[in-house]
């Protein structure tokens, strides 16, 4: 049996992370926002949420992909073990708004579990970006959280 992948190093991870916040600053959202496209790559949204302890408005970045009129996405940070600080905040304020290149719209979040994550986490495989999502996975010792952003009807 194979072993599975080594996650890249933090500071590989977060110079990603950085390079790519300073290409949406420079491009005005031009470039940076994409939408998944099923059988290739996950899409690319911008997550606002409430800061748990601070009550401050936060924003990051985030992959995704689709499930019919919701937004699916990973709670990991670079595959450390650690949950980023954006899903503890959406785990203290559900309520959130998402920019998807031109267009916003508010959602409310909640952790997919048990035939949903199953199912979630199977599409999930159908996109390129995440690499081997399995084996990456293993390294943080845990479940990863999957992620469900739902719209809120207008």
């Amino acid at each position: 049996m194979g072993t599975s992948p080594k996650p890249p190093p933090r500071w590989f991870v977060r110079s990603a992370w950085l390079a790519h916040k300073a290409l949406l600053r420079v491009t005005a959202d031009r470039v940076g926002l994409s939408a998944p496209t099923p059988g290739g790559r996950f899409g690319m949204l911008r997550l606002h949420t409430t800061g748990r302890r601070s009550g401050r408005p936060r924003a990051v970045i985030v992959g995704y992909i689709r499930d019919g009129d919701r937004l699916v996405t990973l709670a990991m940070n670079g595959w450390d073990a650690a949950d980023p600080a954006w899903w503890l905040n959406l785990q203290a304020h559900p309520r959130a708004t998402v920019d998807l290149g031109g267009e916003s719209r508010e959602v409310t979040a909640h952790r997919a579990t048990g035939a949903e994550r199953d199912r979630l986490w199977s599409a999930l495989h159908d996109y390129r970006g995440y690499g081997d999502l399995d084996g990456l996975a293993a390294h943080r010792g845990r479940d990863t959280a999957i992620v469900v952003l739902t719209p809120v009807p207008a």
